[in-house]
């Protein structure tokens, strides 16, 4: 397999490069690319730095290291732009369009993406982490009045990652219920759900992935058998449809796509927009 270095240059945080440069990126299937994310190059003492290492790279892989930069600075840009990587400006790519279309200069300013421009936006998404916080495993059930979201399934099928990056990313309120054993003896879903019927989203997962899953937590236990997790899985999937209770299957997809598609199927939008 191919192998080449990817930088992603900032004077910021470096997270809008990261983002558009991992999209772009995934698309080339046969390449494999080491990631440098190198953010806050904000003087032109660290971008030469960066400049040393970029050509670095370029001499130890024998071909162009691929550049992303975010850099607002003109002397910065113009800095990097020496180096010997095949570079994308992402700024000078987007901007300059922009700005001819909207008939509007762009202020060039560091981080502004990221940055705490709403002090309501901004404690909106605390509280929501916070809430999925309190509100993980179950965990605070008479607060499900407050919730956006409440996502259910087996234990270790992704609710955790998926109701924190819907929090931080979105602003939703998600909190989660695992369906344990003791729930699986009568028939339906907790009362304590059903109260709540028209927030519940499912997640299933395939049972040889969540095997595997739970035998990293619990070796050789019943809990991590393939017996269990076929049965976990097959009749949770099953009161779900029985209840018309929509579900994502987890298995081939990443928190962030797993968090949208919720987003999109249960109608919601983001809080404070």
């Amino acid at each position: 397999m191919i192998k080449r270095t990817a930088f992603f240059i900032s004077d910021g945080t470096g997270i809008t490069a990261e983002t558009l440069g991992n999209s772009l990126l995934t698309q080339f299937e046969g390449v494999q690319f080491e990631m440098v994310t190198l953010p806050y190059i904000d003087t032109l003492e660290k971008a030469h730095a960066v400049v040393g290492r970029v050509n670095d790279a370029c001499e130890r892989d024998g071909q162009k290291a691929i550049v992303f930069d975010t850099i607002v600075n003109p002397e910065i840009r113009e800095t990097i732009a020496a180096c010997q990587g095949f570079k994308i400006d992402v700024f000078e790519s987007f901007l300059k369009p922009l700005e001819q279309e909207l008939q509007l200069r762009s202020s060039y300013s560091v981080g502004k993406s990221h940055a705490i421009n709403e002090s309501s936006r901004y404690k909106e998404r605390i509280a929501s982490v916070n809430f999925a916080l309190d509100n993980d495993d179950g965990g605070r059930v008479q607060q499900y009045s407050k919730a956006d979201l409440i996502l259910v399934g087996v234990s270790r099928c992704g609710k955790t990652p998926t109701c924190l990056y819907m929090a931080l990313q979105f602003g939703i309120r998600a909190a989660n219920y695992p369906i344990t054993i003791e729930d699986l003896e009568v028939a339906g879903l907790p009362e304590v759900l059903m109260q709540h019927r028209d927030k519940l989203f499912g997640l299933t997962i395939d049972p040889f992935h969540l095997t595997a899953i739970r035998h990293e937590r619990r070796p050789n236990s019943r809990y991590a058998s393939l017996e269990q997790c076929e049965f976990e899985v097959r009749e949770v999937e099953r009161r779900l449809k029985q209840l018309g209770i929509s579900s994502i299957n987890t298995t081939h997809f990443s928190v962030e796509e797993i968090a949208t598609r919720i987003m999109a199927e249960a109608g919601l939008t983001r809080r404070g927009v």
